[in-house]
């Protein structure tokens, strides 16, 4: 890479570590990391897995839906380099699908995809912290270099930790709200049956295991609606 190269890499991620950090949310954060993706590497197509609660694979931003069609394949099926990269945490190159055996079932694609780099996105040493996996994907044979390896795992570091963050900061700001919600339910309760602050919050917790409800649906209905659920 030739001193060019390596300053329009900096400023590059220089510039997505700003735009990451500004980001109001996780989908938008996933948004600019495949947009920067596009811009930084030659890629045609680029596209993000993320694992969910339920240690499932979810597809959480594409360029293009030939990348939505290639992912959907993979889950439905649990095999492909996305699932692999998933649940080994290692990166993925295939440089020809069209003569790459591990996956044969990639061979009968439509020629859209015709070389792919997968780069796990992880923010830890145990499998648990595996966030998902940067897909980068070209339309022609042997699109990615040495030197675009390079860069893929520079930038799936800067977007796993900016998707972990996103991800905490917006559970954060959920938990919050629910206690917000609990706390206006509570002292409805409170005022109307004259009970105190321990027994609204029983009353409530009650209504929500006789109703299998989470606890702050249960609030915000009684917010709502000024009545308990039946």
């Amino acid at each position: 890479m030739t001193e060019p190269d390596l300053a329009n890499s900096a400023d590059t991620f220089a510039r997505l570590a700003i735009e990451l950090h500004d980001a109001p949310g996780v989908e938008e954060t996933i948004d600019a990391v495949v947009q920067f993706a596009q811009q930084a590497l030659s890629c045609t197509y680029a596209g993000v897995a993320l694992y969910t609660r339920g240690s499932q694979a979810e597809i959480a931003a594409v360029t293009d839906p030939v990348v939505t069609a290639f992912y959907e394949r993979q889950i439905a099926t649990e095999s492909g380099p996305l699932i692999t990269a998933l649940r080994e945490r290692a990166a993925v190159l295939i440089h020809d699908t069209a003569t790459d055996e591990r996956w044969p079932e990639l061979g009968t694609e439509p020629p859209a995809i015709r070389s792919l780099l997968d780069v796990p996105l992880a923010t830890g040493d145990a499998p648990r912290r595996t966030v998902g996996v940067l897909g980068l994907y070209g339309a022609e044979p042997g699109a990615f270099t040495a030197d675009d390896e390079a860069i893929a795992y520079v930038l799936a570091q800067h977007a796993s930790v900016a998707v972990a963050s996103a991800r905490h900061e917006e559970t954060m700001a959920q938990a919050v709200d629910a206690r917000k919600l609990i706390g206006q339910a509570m002292g409805i309760l409170m005022e109307r049956f004259d009970v105190d602050g321990d027994r609204a919050f029983a009353i409530l917790k009650r209504y929500s295991q006789d109703t299998n409800t989470k606890l702050r649906d249960v609030a915000q209905q009684l917010i709502d609606t000024r009545r308990l659920p039946h």
